[in-house]
């Protein structure tokens, strides 16, 4: 691809080959025979496209035929960069396809959520602009998706049908380059995992405003599988029909979760209409195509999906909503250096047992951020605790507290040591 030719523009400066592409520096040469990352390498130059300045005496027919010169050869330039953008993408898979042998040889996951978390803070920290940091991460989520699955393909599950929260926040963590497959529940969900039907499980754990979902809490107690990262997912919700206007619907679908977040705007809006929970929002969607008196809360993004209109938007009862969304794995995660870490445990029943434990993560410095009880389904009036720590408690300075914690507790399982998540706001089209 030639660089654009600017007739009756000044020069720039800078040195261009026979071909009209920018010579390549001392630099440039040296990083295509070497491994090192681009960013250690002094960057080739390249020639941008100046608009020449148009004389006053030009008639309006001269000067846009002028600019249409001009945006032909801005246009030229930006296809001279996309070549050498593929060129440097498909040189990054080939690495990756190593790295994949490499890893497959050691037994190495293909996940690494605190390597990937590495690299988007150390890109968004080198970041000129002006492209957004989060169109940055977003492009460099969808090259690690791809890297991912040049090394090994990966099955993730989900709560489905498509286009359920859960599905949509794998998408936007994980990537368009995986094969994602729907399952009816959280249990099918936690047991394709645990039976190794598929590498990764996305399940939601809390949201800011109607607290855990205790569902999922509860098959961390049944399923041996581990959290191996999270994200925090902005939640918005909308009012999807057939119907064109509002006063024609006369009851709503959805998941209890949303419609208990939309409680206070359906009761207003909507005061004589039926609320009917179902398994998901997706599902809501499904069933409302056929119903032009029924309507659906979910993401705005099912109304495209199956054809239907959006009667209003953010209906949530409070802006600030988020949902923090688990990967699960049938392994615990073992990658760089985690800081946070979820426990499952059980306290003898004894007075003071739970103060005990509480005491023992004080003095070893460790701040918890999340407790919860869930009862035992095996025994009743007995209760399991689900806990956030703020730490790597499988680090070496660790190890003590943990000896510890195992002492003061009736029984403990670690889920695992994984990076703090993103947030992440699944409304972006």
């Amino acid at each position: 691809m030639e660089m654009p030719e600017m007739p009756d523009m000044p020069e720039t400066p800078g040195k261009v080959d026979k071909a009209g592409k920018p010579a390549k520096s001392a630099a440039s040469g040296q990083r295509e025979k070497s491994a090192q990352p681009v960013q250690d390498q002094a960057p080739a130059q390249v020639e941008t496209a100046v608009r020449p300045e148009q004389p006053q005496s030009q008639s309006q027919g001269q000067s846009q035929s002028a600019d249409q010169k001009f945006l032909a050869a801005v246009r030229r330039e930006i296809d001279w960069v996309d070549e050498e953008i593929l060129s440097l993408l498909n040189k990054r898979a080939r690495i990756s396809k190593r790295v994949g042998r490499l890893k497959a040889g050691s037994g190495d996951p293909v996940f690494k959520p605190t390597r990937e978390k590495k690299l988007l803070d150390r890109l968004t920290a080198m970041n000129p602009g002006p492209l957004p940091n989060e169109h940055l991460r977003a492009i460099y989520r969808e090259i690690m998706s791809s890297s991912r699955s040049l090394q090994r393909p990966q099955k993730i599950v989900y709560l489905g049908p498509e286009g359920t929260f859960s599905h949509l926040a794998a998408m936007e963590y994980l990537g368009h380059s995986v094969e994602y497959l729907p399952k009816a529940n959280f249990e099918a969900v936690f047991a394709a995992v645990s039976r190794g039907e598929a590498e990764l499980g996305v399940i939601p754990l809390e949201n800011s405003l109607e607290g855990s979902v205790g569902q999922s809490l509860d098959l961390f107690h049944r399923h041996d599988v581990f959290i191996q990262a999270e994200l925090f997912c902005r939640i918005r919700h909308a009012l999807l029909s057939k119907a064109m206007r509002m006063e024609d619907v006369s009851v709503v679908y959805s998941h209890p979760q949303p419609l208990a977040q939309c409680a206070q705007w359906l009761h207003a809006n909507l005061p004589n209409a039926a609320l009917i929970p179902l398994e998901s929002t997706a599902a809501a969607a499904r069933t409302v195509v056929d119903k032009p008196g029924a309507a659906a809360v979910g993401q705005s993004r099912l109304a495209e999906m199956h054809g239907l209109s959006v009667l209003a938007s953010g209906i949530e009862d409070a802006p600030d909503n988020w949902t923090r969304f688990c990967i699960i794995a049938a392994s615990r995660l073992a990658d760089g250096q985690p800081d946070k870490t979820s426990i499952l445990f059980t306290t003898p029943d004894k007075p003071g047992a739970l103060a005990a434990v509480l005491a023992t993560l004080a003095e070893a410095g460790i701040n918890m951020s999340k407790l919860e009880s869930r009862p035992l389904k095996s025994e009743k009036w007995k209760y399991v605790f689900f806990a956030d720590l703020e730490c790597d408690l499988y680090a070496e300075e660790h190890k003590k507290a943990l000896a510890l914690l195992r002492e003061k507790c009736h029984t403990l399982r670690l889920l695992g040591s994984y990076p703090s998540g993103p947030k992440l706001d699944l409304n972006r089209e």
